[in-house]
């Protein structure tokens, strides 16, 4: 589908608008249009449930995952190749883990018998991630990120992290080298940056593209655990890769 076709759609155009003003967050009544899109209309997610969908092949703590299973802070998650993962944690944190990825959910004790998100940390694969009033760093093999609460998205392997603040406020430092560090504050998508191994002091962080998210993405997970972006489509305009939810 080319991006005029995209564009001129006026389901997609409906959906689209429909997520960013909460209308699905907020109860009212399901269609079959949305269903056709998403496979199942994006809402909050029911209590006990983590799990939006899974496609293709995914483990958490080493056990295949189904519609049933929940996920917590301090579990292990996997994705084969080819496959993804939409899930929430603890109602307030919401993810899409892309394939051939690794994710090591980090918890902290809150209270005798509850545990709190406090990290992540992904050697290996790709992250789209939401949380509001949260924060936690994360780790991959050259980056230490300092997430304030925020929407973001990663890819990670052994030579090179690309990050995005989607929006909100975040600190980028480079592992191998203390002297690149930077905070980004982002509205939309407005600094993505490329953290490498050995770009030599000071250097070690640079401009990137955006690449590989969307804005439908960021609005289907917000919706999961009862929120909106921070952002609205104006006149459809967006014009970033879609994928098909």
């Amino acid at each position: 589908m080319s991006r005029s076709d995209e564009m001129e759609d006026p389901r997609r155009r409906w959906l689209i608008q429909a997520l960013a003003a909460g209308l699905f967050a907020s109860g009212l009544p399901k269609n079959a249009l949305a269903e056709s899109f998403f496979g199942s209309v994006p809402g909050r997610l029911p209590t006990g449930r983590s799990v939006y969908r899974v496609t293709g092949s995914a483990t958490v703590n080493g056990e295949e995952v189904s519609e049933a299973t929940i996920i917590n802070p301090g579990d292990t998650l996997e994705t084969g190749k080819d496959s993804e993962l939409i899930f929430a944690v603890n109602g307030n944190h919401a993810m899409i883990l892309r394939g051939d990825s690794r994710l090591e959910i980090e918890a902290e004790k809150k209270s005798a018998d509850s545990w709190i998100i406090n990290g992540l940390r992904l050697l290996t694969g790709k992250l789209l991630s939401v949380s509001r009033d949260s924060r936690m760093q994360i780790r991959t093999s050259t980056a230490a990120l300092g997430i304030r609460g925020t929407g973001f998205y990663i890819e990670s392997d052994p030579e090179l992290t690309y990050f995005c603040t989607c929006y909100g406020l975040t600190d980028v430092a480079a592992i191998a080298d203390p002297e690149s560090r930077t905070t980004v504050e982002s509205k939309h998508h407005d600094r993505p940056l490329y953290i490498v191994k050995d770009g030599g002091t000071g250097n070690n962080i640079r401009p990137a593209p955006f690449i590989n998210h969307t804005d439908q993405e960021l609005t289907l997970i917000e919706a999961l655990v009862g929120r909106t972006t921070p952002f609205v489509f104006e006149n459809d305009a967006y014009s970033s890769p879609r994928r098909d939810y």
